[in-house]
């Protein structure tokens, strides 16, 4: 099997490619990391470019419709603005199907994330999760539903291949288990065998930008340390851009 390390990896030629680590509701930073990348195009302007969102855009921080609101209207404008799927992003999804009040949703940020609807939830209520999931179904533009619905699991380009959490070690790219996509974390994290692409991703907070020879994570926790970070891939040329306040 044909294997890369992160020195050697390539891009495609004439298209640079940028890869966005996990939001989570983050809407200033999104917007200043999009501000960054469009003048980095300015100063060197590529043949073409795309910009990988790796998911997570919803929970925690206290803009999450914003952030959708502004990936929506960026897909209707231009096909440069591309998206994955992230765990929290299926989160909201399983809540509106099931109202499960101690899923990832409910547990780990749902409530800003409906707060940012307009909805007030308790998830240690029932009689508030029960009402507040029919609520929150009725806010949620359609947009935002096909938007989420929408949402691949993983992408490639040239010696690149993005996913929001990892792959698993071992499995062939194309026979990735979906779950494994947006949920793995330690069998991935702490496997240092050389993969057939580098694998680019988030899921797991660091508090810097983490390069190894087989992976990139780009999650420095956007959402509580005010720091929002991507790699640009230019053929041969990798660099890291941050957005930060």
């Amino acid at each position: 099997m044909k294997t890369v390390d992160f020195k050697h990896a390539r891009g495609p030629d004439k298209l640079r490619v940028y890869a966005i680590g996990d939001v989570h509701g983050r809407l200033d930073l999104l917007q200043e990391m999009h501000r960054r990348i469009q003048a980095e195009n300015e100063k060197s302007p590529p043949f073409d470019w795309v910009v990988v969102h790796l998911g997570d855009y919803i929970d925690r921080g206290l803009q999450s419709k914003g952030v959708l609101d502004l990936l929506v209207n960026l897909q209707k404008k231009t096909h440069r603005m591309l998206a994955l799927a992230g765990n929290h992003d299926i989160g909201l999804l399983e809540f509106l199907d099931t109202g499960d009040a101690y899923g990832l949703f409910a547990r780990n940020g749902g409530r800003q994330t409906a707060l940012s609807y307009g909805i007030n939830i308790n998830f240690n209520d029932p009689g508030s999760v029960y009402a507040g999931r029919k609520a929150l179904a009725d806010a949620i533009p359609p947009s935002h539903i096909q938007f989420l619905r929408g949402l691949r699991r993983s992408m490639v380009f040239g010696d690149f291949f993005f996913c929001h959490a990892g792959i698993r070690p071992g499995v062939d790219l194309d026979r990735q288990d979906p779950d494994d996509l947006i949920w793995i974390r330690w069998e991935f994290l702490e496997n240092t065998h050389p993969h057939p692409k580098i694998i680019v991703h988030g899921h797991t907070p660091v508090s810097d930008v983490e390069v190894r020879a087989n992976r990139v994570n780009l999650d420095t926790g956007a959402y509580a340390s005010g720091r929002l970070s991507a790699i640009a891939i230019d053929a041969e040329n990798k660099f890291f851009l941050e957005a930060s306040v």
